[in-house]
């Protein structure tokens, strides 16, 4: 119990001078030890990283995941160092709504067999999704957290010694000085007083005295200067490891924008796929009789045709999404035309390409063929040839060339 009176007497007198320096610093009345400039650089290194670490983690975090209540809940889990249950992306929740509705409308029907395709694309976006985040989250959010939580904490703590081991050695500095100008102060007392013996022995006791004090505050001084250097030592070293962690991080950088890059590349081939299904529905978007109004039915001109006899009609045919009118309506075969005398030019093939029907052309990636267009076409689809073969091929698969 004594020991730790003491220790408590012995905390309260640091604190108390530490907080007598820092006042003192603060009103202009204490001198301060300055620390070199390239250690002020790498501190202010440190706080910028810190500062930015926060604000991306933040912002990555709700652009994986933009619902704040579901956020707070993951934060939880985590705090608790429970497993964050499984939550379904709104791609997959759509997919769901989709599929639910083609069987109440029936999956037979064109709505109900285009609600069908539309949600298994959706599905697959959701899942896309999903495995991004999952991604995104162990590369690139993982090792800013564990910075701020880990690295960051370590420099914070460290920064805080060093600031009281820099207060205690101006503290020391203080009491030396104040200590040497008593020591100078009695040492004069005895050329003016020596007359008075008596005096005189008190003011030569005084000097001894203060004396002694300055030896013991030399003493402290040393003693705290070499703590106070091994202490910018160990903080310097911890601070010029923050190369190491930006060196970390743009590796991290990297990773995330491979995730994303696959992310958005999946979703972009997914709504191709789904766009090509889609356009070989056959009257899919045809309108039918169902969608007259009923005033237009019980006009006078439609009684009066609906009494003549029936008269075949030609049907129409809607413009599919990619294929050109005149190749939809049949009068064009991409085999049968010839290139005109100028305009082809040569391209390279992206990505590998699967004919639909035979008007299509097949193509593989970093392919070279040729292409041009004619009148009527689509501007999102062009005629390719590679030797005798010739067909239709999307321009978004392409990288035309000069």
């Amino acid at each position: 119990m004594e020991f730790n009176v003491k220790k408590l007497a012995s905390d309260a007198g640091v604190f108390f001078s530490r907080a007598m320096q820092f006042t003192e610093e603060k009103l202009g009345q204490a001198e301060k030890t300055e620390l070199d400039a390239h250690f002020e650089n790498l501190l202010a290194r440190a706080d910028c990283t810190k500062n930015w670490t926060e604000k991306i983690l933040r912002q990555t975090e709700v652009l994986l995941q933009p619902n704040p209540s579901a956020r707070v809940e993951e934060f939880l889990y985590e705090k608790l160092d429970r497993k964050v249950p499984s939550r379904v992306t709104n791609g997959e929740l759509l997919a769901q709504y989709m599929t639910e509705a083609a069987n109440d409308f029936g999956p037979g029907t064109p709505y109900g067999k285009t609600l069908i395709k539309v949600g298994e694309t959706q599905r697959r976006l959701g899942a896309a999704e999903r495995e991004f985040i999952r991604s995104a989250s162990i590369s690139f959010l993982t090792p800013l957290r564990n910075f701020l939580e880990g690295d960051w904490r370590t420099i914070s703590k460290e920064r805080r010694i060093l600031q009281n081991r820099r207060l205690d050695l101006d503290a020391c500095k203080a009491r030396l000085k104040k200590a040497k100008a008593a020591e100078a102060k009695a040492a004069a007392v005895p050329d003016f007083q020596e007359t008075r013996p008596r005096n005189y022995v008190l003011s030569a006791s005084a000097s001894a005295l203060w004396s002694d004090e300055v030896e013991k505050a030399e003493h402290e001084l040393r003693l705290t200067q070499t703590e106070f250097d091994r202490q910018a030592e160990v903080t310097r070293l911890l601070l010029e490891g923050i190369s190491s962690t930006h060196v970390n991080h743009l590796r991290c950088l990297h990773e995330f924008v491979e995730s994303q890059t696959n992310y958005y590349a999946q979703c972009y081939q997914f709504m191709l796929d789904l766009q090509k299904q889609l356009g070989r529905f056959s009257g899919t978007f045809v309108g039918n009789a169902e969608s007259a109004s009923p005033a237009a039915a019980t006009s006078s001109p439609a009684v009066a045709a609906a009494t003549l006899p029936a008269v075949p009609t030609i049907p129409v045919v809607p413009t599919i999404v990619g294929v050109p009118n005149t190749v939809a309506e049949g009068v064009l075969n991409p085999k049968e035309v010839k290139p005109p005398a100028s305009g082809t030019r040569r391209a390279r093939v992206l990505y590998d390409y699967e004919a639909a029907d035979s008007t299509e052309l097949a193509l593989l990636a970093d392919e070279m063929i040729t292409v041009y267009s004619l009148p009527g076409m689509d501007p999102d689809w062009l005629i390719g040839e590679r030797g005798n073969q010739k067909g239709k091929v999307p321009v978004t698969y392409l990288e035309l060339l000069s």
